[in-house]
């Protein structure tokens, strides 16, 4: 079968390797789609902290069941799917507790084990999540990033009824702040440098939008929000200039979610973490509970994922993707692979 594998930053080959031959309680999935995400760009750049070259990656994708093993229940040849791609020890004091997302030994398929970017790929049966019928391929391969987003915002306290700030509207960011209207926040604001994809963030359906290149942001969020401002605030950029914002514009008590891929040390005023009691929490991956929340708000429509699908590539033209989205800037959302 074709694989393609990031050889080295900024390279990516082609190779043909032998299809992979399933045990029991294995599936083997005929791949249909991948997206790439910001960390997949960061490993292209050499820049992510976790992942190191040659892997093949691929960890947001779909596609259907070409093969099972005899201990496979519940799924049959045919059967639209996507995986939720954490590999774990299941043996860990975190996985004992059932944060398996934060496994001590934890492995992600596509970033520090064999991904997606191959025709087939097996997987343990238990990380294969079944798809309606109706869900395409492109909506199958967002369920990972909607996740991310659905355990971002699980972090907080609760989200019903409060007024929530998502900093970054990349995909993730715009994910973030449309899942939080789907869960019934209050008002939701979102904030970036690109008015492009603050337009595309309305599209979806997020009211209030700020270009902090042009406006106050202390000021927009008193407009939108009143004296109380965000009650919630999530970093979904990934850098100091970011999460440096999201402490200085937080009220009082208040909570912080970072969301974001650092791949450098940010400086931060903990002074004013202190000062503020705030709540800082991180936020890693997602559970099972996520990807079915992320397919019943997808497959309800109470998220809209079109306007963040910006252009599907050939697998053969895997490299052409990553110029693409080189060359594009903030012109674009999310890029997918086709097999």
């Amino acid at each position: 079968m074709k694989q393609a594998i990031l050889e080295r930053p900024k390279k990516i080959i082609f190779r043909e390797v032998e299809k992979p031959v399933i045990s029991n309680r294995e599936v083997l999935i005929k791949v249909k789609r991948i997206g790439i995400c910001g960390s997949d760009i960061k490993a292209y750049y050499g820049k992510h902290p976790y992942i190191k070259c040659p892997i093949v990656q691929g960890h947001e994708f779909s596609g259907v069941v070409a093969a099972k093993g005899r201990k496979v229940k519940g799924l049959k040849t045919g059967d639209k799917v996507t995986v939720r791609p954490q590999l774990v020890c299941g043996r860990c004091y975190l996985c004992k507790r059932g944060d398996y997302n934060i496994c001590q030994n934890l492995k992600v398929i596509g970033c520090q084990a064999e991904g997606a970017a191959q025709e087939y790929l097996k997987v343990d049966m238990n990380l294969v999540v079944k798809l309606p019928k109706k869900m395409s391929f492109e909506e199958g391969a967002m369920v990972e990033p909607v996740a991310v987003a659905v355990h971002a915002l699980g972090q907080a306290s609760r989200i019903k009824g409060r007024q929530v700030l998502v900093l970054g509207a990349g995909t993730i960011g715009n994910l973030t702040a449309q899942v939080a209207r789907a869960l019934g926040a209050r008002a939701v604001m979102i904030t970036d440098l690109s008015s492009l994809r603050l337009k595309i963030a309305r599209e979806c359906g997020v009211v209030h939008t700020v270009n902090v290149a042009r406006a106050s942001l202390p000021e927009q969020l008193e407009k939108a929000f009143g004296p109380n401002r965000a009650d919630l605030i999530l970093e979904c950029v990934g850098e100091g200039k970011t999460i440096n914002q999201a402490i200085e514009v937080a009220r009082k008590g208040s909570e912080i979610v970072v969301v974001g891929v650092f791949d450098e040390k940010p400086r931060t005023d903990v002074g004013l973490i202190q000062d503020k009691e705030l709540k800082l929490l991180g936020s890693l991956m997602y559970k099972a509970e996520d990807y079915r929340t992320a397919i019943r708000l997808i497959n309800a429509r109470k998220i809209r994922l079109k306007p963040l699908m910006s252009r599907t590539f050939r697998f053969e033209d895997y490299p052409k993707a990553y110029r693409f989205l080189e060359k594009s800037g903030d012109r674009v959302m999310k890029v997918f692979i086709k097999f």
